[in-house]
């Protein structure tokens, strides 16, 4: 049922990008302007931010428990999509002792499976075009590139090349939806696929523990390629060089006054993976001091 519901939300996403040039240009053209003469530049990602992603975020932990919290044993690939013979090769001969003696102890932190990673978030601008995300478990760093970076010849290492953007906002404007339900670590979780309301005001309506009572208009769309070879579980489940990782945050306000933030993330493998593999993930604002923020080395196990 989780699964079902996951899917038909990234239909839904689907469904709202391409709506979403057609009502911008309905509202006066807020995205359309950039192909006529004399327009202002557009203004910088974090200036045009529809809402604040910054600061402090702990993990929320209810969804695959038993694949987040404990490292699986070999060969348990519940829940995930087809495999091809190629990945479980690999999978079934994982071994994390060899990872580690091969400096290789990092491969479960890469893009595609960091956020499953039961960790703290450090939200942060790095310039006012490139959002910046850590990570306490696995001492990992993110930059998300708005505007029109140029990418890699390669590959980018294990957090890979990311280019970001905000739905809905300046010439660019509808290029996806919204974050989904989830669940995790000290409580909090469900949330059904969005509303039609959603689809006009990305971020309306999606509930995240017990619903939300005010959300932000628009949604972070980020799409990540150039990523070194990694694993989307420690089990040793591989990725490859070829994957496409594309994820939406999105952030709701409580009414217990709790904030969340809403990661939904499809991964897109043609060489390990037969089809898509979605997950929806939480994070529960925390205060600005950043409370339990504690660096740690990657484990292998």
């Amino acid at each position: 049922m989780a699964r079902r519901s996951i899917k038909r939300r990234a239909a839904l996403l689907a469904f709202a990008a391409a709506l979403s040039p057609a009502l911008l240009l309905a509202q006066g053209g807020r995205g359309g302007g950039g192909r006529g003469g004399g327009g202002a530049p557009p203004a910088a990602a974090q200036a045009s931010a529809p809402l604040d992603l910054t600061g402090y975020w702990v993990s929320l932990v209810t969804e695959d428990w038993r694949f987040r919290m404990v490292t699986p044993a070999k060969g348990d690939y519940a829940s995930l999509p087809g495999m091809t013979p190629a990945a479980r090769a690999i999978a079934d001969a994982w071994d994390p002792d060899k990872d580690t003696a091969a400096g290789l102890q990092c491969k479960s932190y890469g893009a595609a499976g960091l956020m499953r990673v039961p960790t703290r978030l450090h939200v942060t601008w790095a310039d006012e075009n490139t959002l910046k995300v850590e990570t306490d478990a696995g001492t990992q760093t993110r930059l998300l590139h708005f505007g029109n970076p140029t990418p890699p010849a390669g590959d980018a290492g294990l957090q890979g090349f990311s280019i970001a953007s905000w739905e809905g906002v300046g010439g660019r404007g509808g290029r996806g939806g919204g974050g989904g339900g989830g669940g995790g670590f000290g409580g909090g979780g469900g949330g059904g696929a969005p509303p039609a309301a959603a689809l006009v005001n990305p971020g309306a309506g999606r509930g995240g523990a017990g619903g939300a009572a005010a959300i932000r208009p628009g949604a972070l769309k980020i799409v990540t390629t150039h990523l070194s070879p990694g694993y989307l579980r420690k089990n040793g489940v591989p990725y490859g060089t070829g994957t496409t990782l594309t994820e939406y945050f999105d952030r709701t306000f409580e009414p217990n006054g709790d904030s969340l933030l809403i990661v939904t993330t499809i991964v897109e493998d043609p060489e390990y993976l037969t089809g898509p593999f979605y997950t929806s993930t939480h994070f529960k604002r925390l205060a600005d001091t950043g409370p339990g923020w504690n660096p740690t080395p990657c484990e292998a196990k």
